[in-house]
């Protein structure tokens, strides 16, 4: 996986100076743990609550999953393999009328940048090199590049501040 990306233009006191950024190629190279299973073979934008996924990882990391049945939530990191590049920076969310025109690091939106998902998700169980979860909003085949137990005290901030559309546009998503 290469990954373009910027470095920060550093003086000789070593302070960041926002205003330049110039630009470098950065190769980035990880490898999958796994992808996810289930029923939904394109994207959609509603009823992911529904949805339970099989993620299914590399025999060698099954070790790696004992103790995460003891936890009740997951943070699942995962690659959006079959989202676009982003074909403009600003728009509505999910392409709707009655949402605000919003950058797209104001969104949740799969066409991004660099279409890393992260998604918090009720754990169902887990069986051999299999873990079943559900609301993933991942497609049948998208490759997982990590999983996490869900710690309230770093997951949780607490209070949060929403603008009022994302209420709206969520009504139906989960």
């Amino acid at each position: 996986m290469i990954l373009s990306g910027y470095l920060p233009h550093l003086s000789g006191s070593s302070v960041l100076c926002r205003k330049k950024l110039r630009r470098l190629t950065l190769q980035i190279f990880m490898e999958t743990i796994g992808y996810v299973a289930n029923d939904i073979d394109s994207p959609i934008d509603y009823g992911w609550a529904k949805v339970e996924s099989r993620i299914v990882l590399e025999e060698n990391l099954a070790p790696a999953l004992l103790g995460l049945s003891d936890f009740s939530h997951l943070l699942v990191v995962f690659w959006m393999h079959q989202a676009k590049p982003p074909a403009v920076l600003q728009r509505r969310p999910q392409n709707r009328d009655d949402m605000p025109k919003m950058g797209l690091f104001s969104q949740r939106s799969k066409h991004r940048p660099n279409p890393i998902g992260v998604t918090s998700v009720p754990l169902v169980g887990v069986s051999g090199c299999e873990v079943v979860v559900r609301g993933l909003d991942a497609v049948n085949g998208t490759p997982v590049l990590d999983i996490k137990p869900y710690y309230p005290c770093y997951d949780s901030p607490g209070e949060v501040r929403m603008p009022e559309w994302v209420d709206r546009l969520m009504v139906a998503y989960f």
